[in-house]
């Protein structure tokens, strides 16, 4: 189908083919706001014609682009297979990153975070500042018992 003749049903068109909602859509191409009016409009069989030849255009462009660029990163990685393996060895990376099936990364924080303020601790349960000691330990940040105190026994608390 070929462009619409009202520019503001082509720019209406357009605008929904992006994603838009009717009325975001109709206020973009120059109409007062009016939500049954964008309704009303996005019901016009040409429109929605329009509409859909424009998104099946994005996607058979997406599909084309994303399909090149495999095609291309196999090319590099067959020519460069013999003369250079870390070359190969990339581009079958990169391919494997543009179709989901790699490892994700991981990253693990080797610096401090933040530091505590000690007056914060002071209205804590002993049951927070165990939780609190436990992620510090799980993410790194703290040995285990870090004041050095030990147990609630070792400081002579309540034995069970």
């Amino acid at each position: 189908m070929p462009i619409l003749p009202n520019p503001r049903h082509e720019s209406f068109a357009q605008a929904l083919a992006k994603g838009k909602s009717a009325a975001d859509a109709y206020v973009d191409a120059g109409y007062k706001p009016s939500r049954s009016a964008a309704s009303r409009l996005s019901t016009n069989v040409n429109v929605q014609r329009r509409v859909s030849e424009l998104q099946g255009k994005a996607a058979e462009k997406a599909e084309w682009s994303a399909a090149e660029r495999l095609a291309a990163l196999k090319r590099i990685s067959a020519a460069s297979e013999a003369n250079d393996p870390r070359v190969a060895v990339s581009a079958i990376s990169e391919a494997n990153k543009m179709q989901g099936s790699h490892a994700p990364a991981k990253h693990q924080h080797t610096g401090r975070i933040a530091s505590i303020d000690p007056t914060k601790l002071k209205g804590m349960t002993n049951e927070e500042l165990d939780l609190l000691e436990r992620a510090l330990v799980q993410i790194g940040i703290a040995d285990g018992d870090p004041a050095g105190e030990g147990s609630e026994e070792d400081r002579g608390g309540p034995q069970a």
